[in-house]
């Protein structure tokens, strides 16, 4: 059975312009391998050995990438939903210190903390996933348990 990647129609853009990118770099690190070829013993070439890593990197990346994008499902938007689930953007009111928080819950892929965008898998998603509008909702993370309301669901 394949993996299905849930992301958004943003992540899947975000993933198509970097494989796009990677891709069209191949030619520029062939380059810098044939350059640094010609510079003789490739067992002593530092430059030669750094083209070769990197050129190991992309085309791993590349790899991922195009699994990926070959084995994703589209995350639909979460407007009018009644509860929380993947795409919804959640609004938070209440915790320790009293400050409301937004989150929009995505796939593993797709997810970054620092933007607001968090795993349905991760312990703040995993307590909001199937909450409804006005619950109350205990998350556990390493730092603090705190209780926040759901104010908002889009």
């Amino acid at each position: 059975m394949k993996k299905l990647f849930h992301l958004t129609e943003e992540g899947i853009a975000e993933l198509r312009a970097e494989l796009a990118h990677l891709i069209g770099e191949r030619m520029e690190v062939a380059d810098r391998i044939k350059t640094a070829r010609e510079f003789g013993d490739l067992s002593e070439n530092a430059e030669y050995q750094v083209a070769r890593q990197e050129q190991e990197r992309n085309e791993s990346r590349i790899a991922e990438l195009e699994h990926i994008v070959a084995n994703v499902e589209v995350i639909k938007p979460g407007g009018g939903a009644s509860k929380v689930r993947l795409g919804s953007k959640v609004k938070l009111e209440g915790g320790s210190n009293g400050k409301a928080k937004e989150f929009q819950v995505v796939g593993t892929v797709e997810a970054d903390p620092l933007e607001g965008k968090i795993s349905d898998e991760s312990p703040i998603g995993k307590a909001l996933m199937g909450r409804k509008l006005g619950e109350q909702v205990e998350i556990k993370t390493p730092v603090e348990t705190a209780i926040y309301k759901i104010a908002a669901i889009a």
